[in-house]
């Protein structure tokens, strides 16, 4: 969960580097971040932007795992998926994306979550309306594919979007799918 906080508005390495310091000064339990000082978490994160935000939340998160689940998320990802989802959301600076990125990774919930990324690909691609919002393309995505190929679609999708569905400047001439794709070309300027 401390991860996917620092990565909210965050490109990877920034958010690799912040978790990195932060980790090399503090044992990432809820017990120590719980009790350290905002301003030491600020200090340590501050290269992944909004950093006295996620720091205040990362500490309001150790906090509530520490007074209300005995310092482990496992009572939480033991839950079903969307009460799971319901409990997360419930803590300082949590989303449905957050919620859905810790269900996936650190409780192998068959869920999707929606990243920038993800959400253009899935729209130019087709997947999902391009009117929808973070539920409307989660839903779309896991309707067409099965749940134990979640982890690789999100992946995926991110790579791709990252690789060659960029939102200025898509490669479409280099994608491989530009034959099957209902957008190719439409944000390439001549």
């Amino acid at each position: 969960m401390v991860t996917t906080i620092i990565s909210q508005n965050t490109a990877d390495i920034n958010t690799a580097r912040a978790f990195e310091v932060l980790s090399k000064r503090f044992e990432i339990t809820p017990q120590v971040l719980a009790i350290a000082e905002v301003s030491q978490i600020e200090d340590a994160i501050r290269i992944s932007g909004l950093f006295k935000t996620k720091a205040k939340t990362i500490k309001e998160a150790a906090t509530i795992v520490l007074e209300k689940y005995h310092g482990t998320l496992k009572t939480i990802l033991s839950m079903s998926i969307e009460g799971a989802r319901e409990t997360l959301m419930q803590f300082p600076g949590v989303g449905p994306k957050t919620a859905d990125v810790v269900l996936l990774f650190s409780a192998k919930q068959p869920t999707i979550p929606v990243d920038t990324h993800l959400n253009r690909v899935a729209k130019r691609l087709g997947f999902a309306p391009e009117s929808g919002d973070y539920e409307v393309v989660r839903k779309s995505l896991q309707s067409l594919f099965e749940p134990k190929d979640y982890l690789a679609v999100h992946l995926l999708l991110i790579a791709h979007g990252r690789r060659y569905c960029k939102a200025r400047k898509p490669s479409c001439d280099e994608c491989p799918v530009n034959l099957h794709c209902p957008s190719k070309g439409k944000w390439n300027s001549p």
